[in-house]
């Protein structure tokens, strides 16, 4: 079912109308002001008046644009160093629910993707939708062997309009990049290309049913904690089915409702699986809010929606690693050294400040003592280093955003529970965990000791040889001479025409004065001439000057970009 292509172009046109409205309404704000801060502001209740409700339209109108902004908002919200915290809050609660559409079309689809009738796939398919989403909507169902499922279908034609918005955005991230100090200081392209990433893995539910399948496995020593198993058989990329898991969110359960929960045991495995899965298996959950946590009526927690998975590199799992136990001993510098090794310093960025920053922030965070919350300070983190100018990596702010969930969830289900004190329990394990070294891992060692022993004699002979034939050479790059040699020879020829300009117009000068001959304009023929030939080469020698400086700055630029990306 693809849409028709005039109705992607009249998408298209749409768009660009619908975003040049949400610049001119949100460009003028303080969209992009995270590097200030105001230091008697805060998050919660004492925000400046106005700022959370530019935030909370900002939220509306990407709502109104449709579900790939609905998804760029959700993402934008875990960039602490871009957005005020007044915009990451409210984009965080952007509210993914529509209309459903028919159950004729629904059936349609499912029928077409698994390749049989609704009849002979499912023994009971509820046709009342029990969620709705931009992207697809829930059914309960049940299969023919009587195993209790729920179906999620995806909407019809929302790969196409997620194709054209996402041609729109690219165009214009590009453009951004080129062309706005913004752009060169953020990267919107490479922020379009992760949301493109994460997007895609949305529509894809085979690839949520193999994180399904992912999680399962990496849950399995948490026996309070419930992965939904998908059905591989009736799932393509357009149809998942899944275990059902009868209970309520929990944030729908109240203080009353928590009484008969022992929360304690559930609070610290869901807590200690997190750590696990982002600090040592190197797996987010992207979005992990109490909305996708559900308590089961058998006393567990069941994990859902797993769209949004991320992975982080073996490198920034240590590193946030280093910086977790920094911020639990107090180590504000510390902190300051880890975090400036994993993030991209800017033209701006000034280490001093950020330093005296970061120790402060630890410092505070030390002494709230069992209150101590890793996502939040996180992301305090991740937003002081956006305002001295120092771009983080974007799995750290998912980390943070991750675990303030996680934070806000256990607080949620068990408000005596310390995440200060399982912090302490269960990084020093990871660490110590992580110090081992893989089977994998020294068998490549070993490979790469065999090969330096078998080279190190043959590669010392050829130094030495070199060194007694007196061919021994030490390269040293400290300046580019080709390019100095250029550049004194351009500034030698500017100043040389310039003083054969100058030289024209004091002859032409002198020439003026002397009687006789042709005249024009009541001036001698001959001064005036050469006055004009000094006139003409000074401005085509400024236009010369102006554009060779723009091309070179241009050059400078895109060399830059290409080693920041190298």
């Amino acid at each position: 079912m693809k849409a028709d292509p005039s109705e992607t172009a009249a998408t298209s046109s749409v768009t660009y109308a619908a975003l040049a409205r949400l610049a001119w309404r949100h460009g003028r704000s303080d969209l992009l002001s995270g590097s200030s801060s105001d230091d008697f502001g805060f998050v919660d209740d004492e925000q400046p008046l106005g700022e959370a409700d530019r935030g909370e339209a900002l939220a509306r109108d990407l709502e109104k644009l449709g579900p790939t902004f609905i998804k760029l908002g959700q993402l934008l919200s875990t960039r602490f160093d871009l957005l005020p915290a007044s915009y990451t809050t409210a984009l965080a609660r952007l509210q993914d629910e529509v209309e459903p559409f028919a159950f004729e079309t629904v059936k349609e689809i499912v029928e077409a993707e698994l390749g049989a009738d609704l009849r002979h796939l499912y023994a009971d398919f509820d046709p009342e939708p029990i969620a709705a989403a931009s992207l697809g909507q829930v059914h309960r169902a049940t299969l023919r062997n009587g195993r209790e499922v729920v179906v999620k279908v995806q909407r019809p034609h929302v790969r196409d309009v997620v194709r054209a918005d996402m041609e729109v955005l690219g165009r214009l991230a590009a453009t951004a990049d080129k062309r706005t100090d913004l752009g060169r200081r953020y990267g919107f392209e490479k922020l379009l290309t992760q949301f493109r990433r994460s997007l895609a893995g949305e529509l894809d539910y085979r690839r949520e049913a193999r994180n399904l399948l992912r999680f399962i496995d990496l849950t399995q020593g948490y026996d309070l904690l419930v992965v939904p198993e998908p059905v591989m058989t009736h799932t393509t990329g357009r149809v998942l089915t899944m275990d059902r898991v009868e209970g309520r969110k929990v944030t729908d359960v109240g203080r009353l409702g928590l009484i008969d929960i022992d929360a304690r045991p559930i609070v610290e495995q869901l807590f200690a699986c997190y750590l696990e899965m982002m600090l040592d298996k190197g797996v987010i959950h992207a979005d992990p809010h109490p909305g996708n946590l559900m308590l089961t009526d058998d006393g567990r927690l069941a994990l859902i929606d797993f769209g949004m998975i991320a992975t982080v590199p073996s490198r920034m799992q240590d590193h946030v690693l280093k910086l977790l136990l920094a911020i639990s001993d107090g180590e504000g510098e510390e902190a300051a050294r880890v975090l400036a090794a994993m993030g991209h310093p800017l033209a701006d960025y000034d280490a001093a400040a950020f330093r005296d920053d970061v120790t402060h922030l630890v410092s505070e965070a030390v002494n709230a003592g069992s209150d101590l919350q890793a996502g939040s300070v996180l992301v305090e983190l991740s937003r002081l280093s956006g305002q001295h100018g120092l771009q983080p990596p974007a799995e750290m702010s998912m980390m943070g955003k991750a675990l303030l969930n996680i934070d806000q969830a256990t607080l949620h289900l068990d408000p005596d529970f310390s995440p200060a004190e399982a912090l302490r329990d269960n990084v020093g394990g990871m660490l110590s965990h992580g110090i081992g070294i893989s089977p994998s891992g020294l068998i490549a060692a070993a490979m790469e000791a065999k090969e330096f022993t078998a080279m190190l004699p043959k590669r010392a002979n050829r130094i030495l040889d070199t060194l007694a034939d007196g061919e021994f050479h030490v390269r040293v790059d400290a300046i580019d001479e080709e390019r100095l040699h250029t550049v004194l020879q351009r500034v030698a020829n500017r100043l040389t025409l310039g003083l054969i300009i100058a030289a024209t117009i004091m002859g032409a000068a002198l020439l003026a004065r002397v009687p006789g001959g042709a005249e024009l304009f009541g001036l001698p023929a001959v001064a005036l001439f050469f006055f004009t030939f000094a006139v003409c080469a000074g401005v085509a020698l400024t236009v010369w000057i102006v554009s060779t400086d723009r091309k070179v700055a241009r050059t400078t630029r895109a060399s830059g970009r290409t080693d920041s990306r190298s």
